[in-house]
């Protein structure tokens, strides 16, 4: 069965909006969503799951969910997927998807993204769906002894890193694994110190 990514995609119910958003389905490259927001491509994304390495037993929060795409994969290779959002509409568009699909393990929750989700820590997986400066200490605050974290580090527009945070005995450690340069996350940006 071909895959369509009209699933994911906000689109007016016109006829024309259907086959031209569902030719997106193939472009590895960052897909405009609404609100200056974007669906991560598809082969970073699945770099950072990869270097992540889920397991069935981790319980998971995805941040900047957005149409729940990335919280619908995570689904199928962890015990639960938290899937965080701050847009009203995408949180929608989330629990809509979630429940025409009918995804197993998979809860569309809204809030403020750089303050995770901590009705549901601890977690053995966080992953940032967008590039941030700099992660807030909440999300490694909710992270559980043992998790990881994966994001792209990267000041402004320019190309990132991804990261993988490690928490052990309440110490953090972080390495960098690859170059990756994607949209930022509203929110995520680090603290300006005091410039002449």
């Amino acid at each position: 069965m071909r895959p369509c990514l009209r699933l994911w995609l906000p689109c007016r119910a016109n006829a024309s909006c259907r086959p031209r958003r569902a030719d997106l389905a193939y472009v590895d490259d960052d897909i405009v969503l609404s609100g200056g927001r974007y669906l991560m491509e598809p082969m970073i994304f699945a770099r950072l799951v990869q270097e992540a390495d889920p397991k069935p037993s981790d319980n998971a929060l995805i941040v900047g969910s957005a149409t729940g795409y990335g919280a619908t994969v995570l689904a199928a290779l962890v015990k639960s997927v938290t899937a965080l959002e701050s847009d009203p509409a995408l949180a929608a568009r989330g629990r809509e998807q979630f429940a025409r699909l009918s995804v197993i393990g998979a809860t569309q929750v809204e809030g403020p993204m750089a303050q995770g989700w901590a009705r549901s820590q601890p977690y053995e997986l966080i992953l940032l769906e967008g590039a941030a400066e700099a992660v807030p200490q909440p999300l490694f605050d909710q992270l559980a002894d043992g998790g990881r974290l994966m994001a792209i580090i990267a000041a402004g527009q320019g190309v990132g890193r991804a990261v993988l945070h490690t928490k052990r005995a309440n110490i953090l450690s972080h390495r960098a694994i690859f170059d990756a340069a994607i949209h930022p996350l509203p929110g995520f940006q680090a603290e300006r110190g005091f410039v002449f």
